[in-house]
């Protein structure tokens, strides 16, 4: 079976099913790691490598001796789409809509509570709408072009890969006492992977929103961005929504001074569905190109 139809079958599943309710994969992983964690922690680079070699690896290896099995291709299309959270992002960030649009401001703190990781008790209407904002841009690279880039690139084992090191990057890849050191490995892992499919998630962005203010956005303001790979994604949908993101916000009881991204109005409640949208037309121009980097390379390959 194409890639292209095992990624449209993954997406169909995703859509459809939406993510596991009980027993997802990515679930279990999680337990796993802290449980690693608790018997593996010091405040070592070296351990917190052999951490990470210890969690990925295995799972890799056995991914990867599946694909030579004759069942390979459903395996491929259940690991992408587990892999895949196109429709908990769009489910999450609707909940927060609904609650900001009922003026039940309450709620829309806790439900963007879910979404981020700053500091939400405080936050007013615009700051709520501004961080789902914001999570939705860039956990559209990393739910979903990040694993479909890695799936193209590498099949199964590929997305395997990504996946596990994004989730141990948000467990362990913080910079304070804690992990500083011991979640060194699994954030630099993350950033390596994260390079190519963020610039072109950023990219898509631009390509399928305003083109001109996206493109100077991503130029002017991704490369400032604490994140080497979230800024160039915010900066380019920030501009392509013509909208003004970013700026400083309360992390763990600490203001953090963020640079300014877009050069638009403020965000609006309407502007979180906008934001789907766009995610929505970056995915049917990845499809499109898929399918023809696919057609084009059998055509090459015919001659």
């Amino acid at each position: 079976m194409s890639t292209f139809l095992v990624v449209l079958i993954a997406l169909l599943l995703d859509a459809w099913l939406g993510e596991p309710r009980r027993f997802h994969p990515l679930v279990g992983f999680g337990k796993l790691a802290e449980l690693t964690e608790r018997y593996f922690y010091s405040d070592a680079r070296m351990h917190g490598s052999m951490a990470v070699l210890l969690l990925v690896a295995p799972l890799i290896l056995l991914t990867a001796w599946i694909d030579f099995t004759p069942w390979h291709v459903v395996i491929d299309a259940l690991v992408l789409y587990l892999a895949i959270g196109w429709n908990s992002l769009g489910t999450h960030a609707s909940r927060v809509e609904h609650a900001l649009l009922a003026d039940n401001l309450a709620a829309a703190r806790q439900q963007v509570g879910l979404l981020v990781s700053r500091d939400t008790a405080e936050l007013n209407h615009v700051a709520v709408t501004q961080a789902t904002i914001e999570s939705v841009l860039e956990n559209g690279n990393d739910a979903i072009f990040g694993a479909i880039f890695w799936f193209v690139l590498a099949g199964a084992p590929g997305v395997i890969a990504y996946r596990l090191i994004n989730t141990l990057d948000a467990m362990w890849g913080y910079r304070n006492e804690r992990y500083y050191h011991f979640g060194w490995a699994a954030a630099r892992l993350d950033d390596y992977l994260n390079f190519i499919p963020a610039r072109l998630t950023a990219l898509s962005y631009a390509l399928t929103g305003k083109v001109r203010h996206a493109l100077i956005c991503w130029r002017t303001q991704g490369t400032i961005w604490k994140s080497p790979n979230a800024g160039p994604v915010m900066a380019a949908g920030a501009g392509s929504l013509s909208l003004s993101l970013g700026g400083p916000a309360c992390y763990h009881g600490k203001l953090e001074a963020r640079p300014l991204l877009g050069t638009g109005q403020e965000p609006e409640i309407r502007d979180i569905d906008r934001a789907l949208a766009l995610i929505k037309r970056a995915l049917i121009l990845w499809l499109l190109v898929i399918c023809t980097g696919e057609w084009f390379l059998g055509r090459l390959a015919a001659t």
